[in-house]
């Protein structure tokens, strides 16, 4: 990584050279206190009841034999929970139903919350709540997502769910080579390391709430809106959070805690256990996308369609954009996308890392790989021809797009060039193999924060934004940012994060995270280093400037900005057995200024090893007798551990922004988008075959010997 580092430095700066994580030691020895760990004088404890039956209502709950168990003090549910609105707009859209936990008897799917049990020990807890008979009556359920079911619609989220220019039909029937193809990610589930979990605790009319979450400032608006209270009465603090991939929203233990802490007048705390999550926590849907790609004979785009299908619950509608990946990537003279959902008897799904790119980009980047067969045309080649000027949807300019170097260099460093394009000649013994290769694009948004920075009479600075470190690093990037814009070491410098009390800033998502925090971060310094320069000596109580970007961030609106990248993967085969490994990656990404180069690789490393896991391993199975999962549980859900992991390297290319007063992009999302493609690009040249369903797992490449398509 020494080219990298030496590129991203600035003479003098901290940001651009390596940091090890400023909390690091706290971590690994066991001072970090997560939302489960802080201690509360008289805590009491609640346990979640789920629903057994994927459809039906609530006839009724035996609760007076468990409030007569050990420790237990109450059990909440639709009778006796407080009331809450939920007819509201918060910061990204109207709430799911799902937090709106214990308002009415009706049941819509396996594993939906019907009680609290709270006692004064978890094990109390835990032992009552698995105790309460709760009886139901049951309705027939439907959780079959297919790709023809009947009530399948478009819905807008957060983009359009379609787009259309020119005559789709009429440029395939000229096109010379047509690809038409069917592609299917299954259902995937985020479990991040720290479970869900929240404390609450009441003071008169103030609320106070300790959590694992992605942006406090989120949390305390849809408590507020919740609740009907008043949001400045409502403090949400997450100092440390282990792990969210786009699953610690509002869920329902921040809900559930607030309303038996509001009830009982104590502070109550609400965990989910490892099975919990994959009913409350949200997941990937599966998705099916069509693909019809039209060209001329030297592989120049003509026609792209790309719609894509996911699975929504009947209680809020969820879109998985998968096609949206198409509306950046390439541009045809027809130019159709479109996203519809299908609402079954299953839990809502919610964004997981990358939401859209990685199911959208796997089908899409398949294909093209498809195309430059049909073709006869290498695949990078392919993807250097069709190399769009200006945003194929938007119309708009791009900031910067630098794809065209990720391929090229990293083509470069993956020795591409001595490439036999011709499938299955390869082997090493009894495995036969493969290299493929697959495009990357992220947005680089960014969002209104606010942040202050104090200067203090010991020549120390203190940092305070209600930003959320979710093992991303942030805490130590920005503890960079504010160095470099004070013009002092970092040792002089705190960086204070995860409490809503700091003032409104943008959520842990989107990989707009540290983009949108580092943006008030420096706008707060630099004002600070203005008022220092005219000050005499710092008072005891030290002096404060807040800032607040948005205005700053509206200008940026005029241009299309992303990250972009290129994955490379080769792979080894054995076809006797199904085994699929993957021996080498490498990806090259153009994301911006890289703040610190040690957890940026880490971010980008982390993605690809996703993309590893995504290709080969992950897929929930639903039961479709019971509605539930098959092996809820991650000995039942398999994921890529150290084995299947290979060498991975990756790097970047420089990407500036002249524009840009930032300069950063996101990095936490684009290391998972085009991986699993590049992996399944892979297989096929090894083996011959098309594998255009993920997971790629041993059966499937089993059943498709000899043929030259997994559908």
């Amino acid at each position: 990584m020494t080219t990298a580092t030496t590129r991203s430095r600035t003479a003098g700066s901290a940001a651009g050279t390596p940091h090890t994580r400023v909390e690091g030691r706290d971590k690994v020895t066991g001072v970090a206190r997560y939302a489960a760990d802080l201690p509360f004088d008289g805590l009491a404890h609640g346990w979640l009841v789920l629903s057994t039956i994927a459809r039906g209502r609530i006839r009724a709950i035996d609760t007076a034999p468990v409030l007569a168990m050990p420790g237990v003090v109450a059990v909440l549910d639709h009778r006796n929970a407080p009331r809450l609105t939920t007819d509201y707009v918060g910061l990204l859209g109207k709430p799911d139903p799902t937090c709106a936990v214990f308002q009415h008897d009706r049941v819509p799917y396996l594993g939906w919350p019907v009680a609290l049990v709270v006692a004064e020990t978890p094990e109390q807890a835990r032992e009552a709540a698995e105790a309460l008979v709760v009886h139901y009556e049951q309705q027939p359920h439907d959780v079959d997502f297919t790709a023809e079911h009947p009530d399948a619609r478009a819905v807008d989220g957060h983009m359009p769910a379609v787009t259309a220019k020119g005559d789709l039909e009429a440029r395939l029937a000229a096109s010379a080579v047509v690809v038409d193809v069917e592609y299917t990610t299954p259902e995937e589930h985020h479990n991040p390391m720290e479970p869900h979990a929240a404390t609450a605790r009441w003071d008169g009319d103030r609320l106070e709430v300790v959590d694992s979450n992605q942006g406090a400032t989120w949390v305390v608006g849809e408590l507020a809106n919740l609740f009907s209270l008043d949001p400045a009465s409502v403090r949400v603090r997450s100092e440390h959070v282990g792990g969210g991939f786009g699953s610690k929203g509002v869920r329902v233990p921040q809900v559930a805690a607030v309303m038996a802490a509001k009830v009982l007048r104590r502070p109550v705390r609400v965990v989910l256990t490892r099975r919990q999550m994959f009913s409350l926590a949200g997941y990937r849907s599966p998705t099916v996308q069509r693909i019809r790609l039209g060209a001329d004979a030297d592989g120049r785009l003509r026609a792209l369609e790309h719609r894509s299908q996911s699975l929504t619950s009947t209680v809020h509608d969820f879109v998985e954009p998968s096609a949206g990946v198409a509306r950046v990537m390439y541009d045809a003279d027809a130019h159709h996308t479109a996203n519809r959902v299908v609402p079954l008897d299953m839990p809502t799904p919610t964004w997981m890392r990358a939401p859209g790119e990685a199911p959208g980009s796997f089908a899409l980047e398949a294909a093209l790989d498809e195309l430059a067969e049909k073709c006869g045309i290498d695949p990078i080649e392919l993807r250097l021809r069709n190399e769009p000027e200006r945003g194929p949807v938007s119309g708009l300019p791009f900031a910067g797009r630098n794809l065209r170097a990720c391929l090229l260099e990293g083509a470069r460093r993956f020795g591409w060039a001595d490439r036999d394009p011709r499938p299955g000649l390869r082997r090493d013994g009894r495995w036969l193999l493969g290299t493929g290769t697959a495009a990357a694009s992220f947005p680089a948004g960014a969002a209104p924060s606010t942040a202050t920075v104090t200067a203090l009479a010991d020549g120390t600075f203190t940092v305070r934004i209600a930003a959320a470190d979710i093992g991303t690093g942030a805490r130590t990037a920005l503890t960079l940012v504010a160095a470099d814009a004070l013009g002092v070491p970092t040792d002089r410098v705190r960086v204070r994060i995860g409490d809503s009390a700091f003032g409104p800033a943008m959520i842990a998502g989107g990989s707009m995270g540290t983009r949108s925090w580092a943006w008030a971060v420096t706008a707060a310094a630099g004002e600070l280093r203005e008022r220092l320069a005219l000050a005499g000596d710092i008072p005891p109580e030290g002096i404060t400037v807040r800032s607040d970007t948005t205005a700053a961030v509206a200008a940026l609106a005029q241009k299309e900005r992303h990250s972009f990248g290129a994955q490379f993967a080769e792979v080894a085969v054995d076809t006797a057995t199904g085994e699929v490994r993957v021996r080498r990656m490498l990806g090259i990404f153009a994301a911006g200024r890289i703040v610190n180069p040690l957890t940026a690789r880490g971010q980008f490393l982390g993605g690809m090893v996703w993309g590893i896991s995504m290709a080969l391993h992950e897929e929930a199975v639903r039961d479709r007798a019971s509605g539930g999962h098959v092996g809820p549980d991650l000995a039942g859900y398999h994921v890529a551990t150290n084995a299947d992991v290979p060498l991975i390297e990756a790097d970047w290319v420089p990407d500036p922004d002249p524009d840009d007063p930032v300069g950063i992009k996101g990095i936490g999302e684009i290391g998972i988008v085009g991986a699993a493609a590049a992996v399944a690009n892979a297989v096929w040249h090894a083996t011959g075959v098309r594998h255009r369903s993920l997971p790629i797992r041993p059966s499937r490449v089993l059943t498709a010997a000899g043929g030259a398509v997994d559908a």
